[in-house]
This record gives C-alpha cells, sequence and structure tokens, in this order.
C-alpha cells in the first residue's frame, strides 16, 4: 500500500528553502492567532515528493485515463489545445482591477460569448457572472423574483417535477421560495394535470430539467409554459443537458424565459472540483434589465463594463465579472467547432446513448424504453430481485472492469437506478468494451454473486463503507512530532 508523505519523512532531507520568515506576532500576526507550536511538516527530497504525486496521479481514474459514463455530469473530453491557448500570457496575466482600455480583446472575448450562447439558446440577452451551474441557478431565481417584485406580485412557490435536479430545490429555498414538487407520469415525464392542479396565484415559476434526468426529451413543453404563463409564471430551465439540444432546439424560442448553461457539460471546460467553473443564464427581453451589474457591452470604439441598468439589477454575483479562463475555453470550443461541428455534438451524444440502450436492454430494466437523448437510466432492478446483487454491487464492479461507474441511485423516482451518459467524444470501440463489460457483469450476478457483493477486487483501495466515511469522515494523519 502507498505511504502517505507523513510515512515517507526523514528528518533533515530537503527539496526546497524557504526564504527566513519576517512575519512575527509584533509585525504582523496577533498573538491570539500565532502558532503556539510549529507545524509538522514532512521533509522529503525533490524526487520523493515528485514520485509520490505521480503514483497517486497514477492511481486516480480520469477522462485521459479511460472511459467515463458518469450520468448527469457529462464527463467529456476537454481539448488540450484549449487548455494551452487559455494560459496565453496576454490574458493569463490579466488583472481584475485592470484598466478596461488595456483589456479590449478579453473583453471581446466575452462579448462575443455573451452572445453566442445567446444565439444558441434562443434568448435575447446572457450574463457570464454566476461561477456555477448552482450559481446559476441562483441567478436566474433571483431574476425571477426582481420580476415578481417589480409587478408586486406576491408570489412564493416554484413547481418541481420529482425528476429534478438536486440543486435544484436547494436553489429554490436558498432564493426564498417554497419547493411545490409535482410528479412525473409513466412515460418519465412531466404529469400535466397533476401540474394543473399544483399552479396558481402563488406560482411564481417552473423549472424544468429538458431533456429531463431520466434523459427523455419533454414533449409538452408548450402545453406546460401555457399553464405557467396564465398565471404571470416564469419558465426556468435547467440547462445541465443542453448539450442534448444544440443546433436543434433553442429554449428560448419555445417557452421559456430564463436558463442556466452549464459550461462544463456543453462547451468542454474543466468539470467541478469546487471550482472555478461558470454557469451563465440567459433571459427573454422582458428580463433583460433584471440581469447582474455589470453587462460586458461595446460602442463605436471600444468594449466596456456596462451598468446602465443598475437600477433594476439584481446586482453583483461575484467579486469581479466572472472565472474568466473557464469562459474563455468555452468560448474556444464554440469557435473551433461552428455551428456545424456543435450540431454534430448533441447528435454523437444523442446516437451513442441510445446504442448502449439498445445493447443492454435486454440484460438490465430499462423503465422507459423510448428512444433517449444523449443519457439514459438502466436500472439493477432485475439483479437485486433475482441474484440478491445491488446497484452499488454492480458499480464497484464495473471499477474491477476498468471503467468509471455511472451515477447511481439517482434519479431518486427509479428503484436500483443506473445513469449512463457516453458522451459525444467516445468511439464506437470504447461504447463496445463498456457494453461487454456490462453484459459480463450482468451474467455473473446470474452465475457467481458473490463476486460482485466483494467488488471491487482490483483496485488500489477494496471497497469501503462509503455512508459511514461520509458520517465520520477523518482526512487527519495522526502524526507524532
Amino acid at each position: 500500500m502507498t505511504k502517505t508523505i507523513f510515512e515517507k519523512h526523514t528528518a533533515g532531507r530537503k527539496g526546497f528553502s524557504l526564504p527566513k520568515n519576517d512575519v512575527t506576532t509584533s509585525n504582523g500576526i496577533p498573538a491570539k492567532f500565532a502558532r503556539k507550536k510549529t507545524p509538522f511538516i514532512p521533509e522529503l527530497s525533490e524526487l520523493d515528493v515528485l514520485r509520490h504525486y505521480t503514483e497517486l496521479g497514477d492511481k486516480n481514474h480520469c477522462i485521459e485515463k479511460g472511459f467515463y459514463p458518469l450520468g448527469s455530469c457529462t464527463m467529456k473530453y476537454n481539448p488540450k489545445i484549449n487548455e494551452t491557448l487559455v494560459r496565453n500570457a496576454a490574458f493569463n496575466n490579466l488583472h481584475p482591477y485592470q484598466n478596461p482600455d488595456s483589456a479590449q480583446g478579453a473583453l471581446e472575448i466575452m462579448y462575443d460569448l455573451q452572445n453566442d450562447l445567446a444565439q444558441l439558446s434562443g434568448f435575447a440577452g446572457v450574463t457570464l457572472q454566476p461561477v456555477a451551474g448552482a450559481h446559476g441557478e441562483f441567478a436566474g431565481l433571483k431574476v425571477m423574483r426582481a420580476y415578481h417584485q417589480s409587478k408586486g406580485n406576491e408570489k412564493n412557490e416554484i413547481i418541481l417535477p420529482d425528476s429534478a435536479h438536486g440543486t435544484n430545490p436547494a436553489s429554490v429555498t436558498l432564493a426564498g421560495y417554497k419547493v411545490v414538487e409535482i410528479k412525473s407520469n409513466e412515460k418519465g415525464m412531466v404529469d400535466i394535470e397533476d401540474l394543473r392542479a399544483a399552479t396558481n396565484e402563488k406560482t411564481a415559476g417552473f423549472m424544468l430539467t429538458n431533456p429531463n434526468t431520466l434523459g427523455i426529451f419533454e414533449s409538452s413543453f408548450e402545453e406546460i409554459a401555457k399553464i405557467i404563463h396564465e398565471v404571470d409564471g416564469l419558465m426556468y430551465m435547467d440547462g445541465a443537458n443542453f448539450n442534448a439540444l444544440l443546433g436543434r432546439v433553442k429554449p428560448g424560442e419555445i417557452g421559456f424565459d430564463i436558463m442556466h448553461y452549464n459550461l462544463h457539460k456543453t462547451f468542454g471546460t474543466p468539470h467541478g472540483g469546487g471550482g472555478p467553473g461558470s454557469g451563465p443564464i440567459g433571459v427573454n427581453e422582458k428580463l433583460l434589465k433584471f440581469l447582474p451589474i455589470p453587462m460586458v457591452n461595446k460602442n463605436e470604439t471600444e468594449y466596456f463594463f456596462d451598468y446602465s441598468h443598475e437600477e433594476t439589477s439584481i446586482g453583483h454575483l461575484h467579486t469581479f465579472f466572472g472565472n474568466f479562463a473557464i469562459n474563455f475555453r468555452a468560448y474556444l470550443y464554440i469557435k473551433m467547432l461552428g455551428a456545424k461541428g456543435l450540431e454534430r455534438v448533441s447528435e454523437n451524444a444523442i446516437i451513442n446513448a441510445n446504442y448502449i440502450m439498445r445493447k443492454l436492454e435486454d440484460y438490465y430494466y430499462i423503465p422507459h424504453e423510448e428512444g433517449c437523448m444523449h443519457e439514459f437510466v438502466a436500472s439493477g432492478k432485475w439483479q437485486k430481485d433475482k441474484y440478491g446483487v445491488s446497484t452499488l454491487d454492480i458499480a464497484k464492479r464495473i471499477l474491477d472492469k476498468g471503467f468509471h461507474a455511472p451515477t447511481v441511485y439517482f434519479p431518486l423516482i427509479v428503484k436500483e437506478a443506473m445513469m449512463i451518459e457516453p458522451t459525444e467524444t467516445e468511439s464506437k470501440e470504447t461504447l463496445d468494451e463498456f457494453i461487454a463489460a456490462m453484459i459480463e457483469i450482468a451474467k455473473e450476478a446470474e452465475e457467481n454473486p458473490e463476486i460482485l457483493h466483494n467488488s471491487p477486487l482490483n483496485t488500489p483501495i477494496r471497497r469501503v463503507d462509503d455512508t459511514l466515511a461520509v458520517r465520520e469522515l477523518n482526512v487527519r494523519f495522526p502524526i507524532e512530532n
């Protein structure tokens, strides 16, 4: 087993020399904050440190190492040329307080990206300020609240389907609204009658993920929009699955008033890890004046930060404008692919997901057998009922086959759910290898379920108690100084 960096400590060994500490309690740190005891820092050579972290990195599963079919999260390949270009000193060395006169190139990029996202989605305007998808949800709901307050509407409810992304109810609550959940029908889509019953004068809006978390395109969007708009509610689209609609459907033209984009899911930027990220929002014409300040705009001579709608704006969402480097990557992705390339993104994502679904439908329960969009939900229900093998067992066994497991036990409306999204960046050969592995696992569940109960068998760390690890998290290493 790999030793920790603390266990590799050898007294007196150095890989780097720090300058002498010139900060004391008298000229910087108040006594109450000063350490009473010097912390233990392991001493290693530079080569020891490099080998240690290289070894840890080799144990990590990443998109460059293997297939990552994590449904809903869209773990697709990020073009390395984007990583190279974004590190260009002309952009990388800009300072947030720099005079806009000397950052015209960066402002032009943001202006163009705003317009590109608006054009792709059919909205009148876009802000790049939100720094995560959930931050975009919060921003969109703040815009919604500002709209209703400007009209004197006393609305306090947001309707969500039971297939909603987990961040949706959290964002609704954070924005000061009450969550009203409605059920899905037998086809996995919004139950229209349940929606009618839940809609009233208190309804501020309806949040819908389309395609939804089952990978199904909500085809009743026009009827849904009519019901919500009749009470002056707003239609909010969670754009997490927008990569399935590129070049095919513009949400702003089919009844939606607000939408957030997850740039990592659709436009090839790094994903998550707590940040940095980007979750722009697009809005229709009547909501433009509520967007956060500033917007990036231009006149005859220059690009500039526009504060002209400050009186109606929801204000600032971020200390500075947004995560420029993430937005820059999305800009590069869009420009390199172009309109036809972006159409191929959605086309290939849809083809890949349907290909896997059809190949696995005889081996795993597929609750909704109609054609899916960019992802689909399978279930380990057959394996659970017949052989006592859970979806968690299946997910752990997938690791032994060299693949990352799909999202499991989500969405909650499907028992023993496995949410699979191959993305558009994977080849048919990779998909076939994954399909073969999934079929092997289905046969193992029937013939030798004990293998699955004990999986994974060949990973650096065997199965852990996931629930206990979360409830009693301990990331401290016992150090004797």
